[in-house]
């Protein structure tokens, strides 16, 4: 089952659809719910997806975890892809790497470096350095400790000056 409803969750909500008791939920009811829930579907593209006009409830549960796990898919996939877009605003070559001149490059357009502090990037990247080559590849870009890199790109980004979003490396 999917973390979102539970077993007796999907089936109390099954149960409240067969209206007649006869162990089926219409289309016209999964429609009803899938409105209610904010879904945007229409009558027909739903008659569509389920192929027959009544659902039992082992076709209800299959269409209820596979309707999820797409909703869930989907997510994960934009999530993926802000990582890679983040990602890529500092590997300035391409190479598939984040290397100690390019996270100091990027900062310092954004003038976020401060060279006073004493801080080295090789500090910055050892922290998230799970191989220890000296560069951060996409695996460890991802890892979860990094979120308040990526954060402080982010909300940089988003507070930045046009003058300086046009100097960065990519366009948004």
């Amino acid at each position: 089952m999917s973390p979102i409803l539970t077993a007796d969750d999907l089936h109390r909500i099954f149960k409240n659809l067969d209206t007649k008791n006869n162990g089926l939920v219409g289309v016209h009811q999964l429609h009803h719910l899938l409105q209610n829930t904010g879904a945007q579907t229409t009558l027909e593209e739903l008659e569509e997806i389920v192929g027959h006009t009544s659902l039992d409830y082992i076709e209800f549960s299959s269409f209820y975890e596979k309707t999820v796990k797409a909703k869930i898919q989907e997510k994960n996939n934009g999530a993926s892809d802000d990582l890679l877009k983040a990602f890529q605003v500092f590997d300035l070559n391409g190479d598939g790497y984040i290397s100690c001149e390019e996270l100091q490059t990027v900062l310092s357009k954004w003038g976020l470096w401060d060279k006073s502090n004493g801080q080295d990037c090789k500090d910055m990247i050892r922290v998230f350095d799970e191989n220890s080559d000296g560069v951060l590849d996409f695996e460890e870009f991802k890892i979860p400790g990094a979120v308040t890199v990526r954060k402080l790109t982010s909300q940089t980004v988003r507070m930045l000056p046009q003058k300086q979003l046009n100097k960065l490396p990519i366009c948004y």
